[in-house]
């Protein structure tokens, strides 16, 4: 097969994906530039018992109609927001949100529109949740992640990015999430659907903002660790969940960033990562901040550590992407 035939039989499976995948349940409007699309070709796996209903609401009540979460996901999808001067590589956005939500405004959106300045197309994961009764159970976010970033990949020549320059960047369970996407040996959690799936899971980059990274007392946040593992797991499972175990020497450079007064997912979540990833000699790059809090995201100074954005794009530039 030539390699745009190739190419072609990529652009066809994404098409045939949104095509005939279910209506998008999708209560408020997109922000003017935003394009969403379902990642699965029809249903998601493993949802012959799942009887959740998705729902999108505002993610506090005060807050503005491009500021939601969406929970009980039965249809993830990617948001893709191109930039005005593409500089030729792409950022898989995961927003957080304890495995019970997906905060897509303010980690998707807001963080996205960030990035696209600076030349990213960037794709917003709404993601399932472990505990709606999905087969794959814990390991259904996972699967999600790893298509997303499968189909990203497969997207890059029609949308004129390298699928070789291709960012991973999550914000607190969704840190977790991304850490598990990029700094594990990858394992095939599902059945190959299409030829988006011939990519590799492979991302060029990855940044962990604010981790949920350790499963094991005395730092882990009790919220994520119940609803991806349930009330009494067993010590291997929470050694398995810990993302700062079983690191990869083929982990990509990772930027770390965390608020020193965070209580609710204290920064030895990211210490205790970078500690492993110096142990398999990745690159890496970590940012501890005085202040911000738990889920600063992009709030201004003081509130939060507003440059640190500028500090993962210099990390960024320096290598490649």
């Amino acid at each position: 097969m030539t390699p745009i035939d190739r190419r072609t039989l990529l652009a066809g499976s994404i098409a045939g994906a949104a095509l005939a995948s279910p209506v998008l349940a999708q209560t408020f409007p997109l922000p003017a530039g935003f394009e969403r699309f379902p990642i699965w070709p029809g249903k998601a796996p493993g949802g012959e018992h799942v009887t959740v209903r998705e729902v999108e609401t505002l993610r506090q009540p005060e807050s503005p109609t491009d500021d939601t979460a969406f929970s009980h996901v039965t249809t993830p999808t990617l948001t893709l927001l191109r930039p005005a001067r593409p500089n030729g590589a792409a950022m898989l956005l995961i927003p957080g949100g304890g495995y019970t939500r997906v905060a897509i405004g303010k980690e998707g959106y807001a963080i996205a529109r960030r990035l696209a300045e600076a030349g990213y197309a960037c794709f917003s994961l709404v993601y399932r949740m472990p505990g709606d009764g999905w087969a794959a159970g814990a390991e259904a976010p996972l699967q999600d992640a790893q298509r997303a970033l499968r189909l990203i990949r497969a997207l890059g020549h029609k949308e004129k990015f390298d699928p070789e320059r291709v960012g991973v960047m999550g914000f607190s369970a969704g840190g977790h999430l991304a850490a598990w996407l990029t700094s594990r040996t990858p394992q095939e959690s599902y059945a190959p659907m299409d030829a988006s799936d011939r990519e590799p899971i492979k991302a060029a980059l990855a940044a962990y903002m604010y981790p949920v990274i350790q499963m094991e007392e005395p730092f882990v946040h009790a919220g994520s660790r119940m609803q991806l593992l349930g009330e009494a797991p067993s010590p291997e499972r929470l050694r398995a969940y810990s993302m700062d175990q079983d690191v990869s020497a083929q982990t990509p450079p990772v930027f770390l960033a965390h608020a020193l007064n965070d209580v609710a997912v204290p920064p030895e979540n990211s210490l205790a990562m970078l500690a492993s990833l110096r142990a398999r000699g990745i690159a890496a790059e970590c940012h501890l901040f005085e202040s911000g809090n738990h889920g600063f995201g992009l709030a201004p100074a003081p509130a939060a550590p507003a440059p640190w954005p500028d500090l993962f794009l210099n990390f960024a530039k320096r290598h490649g992407l």
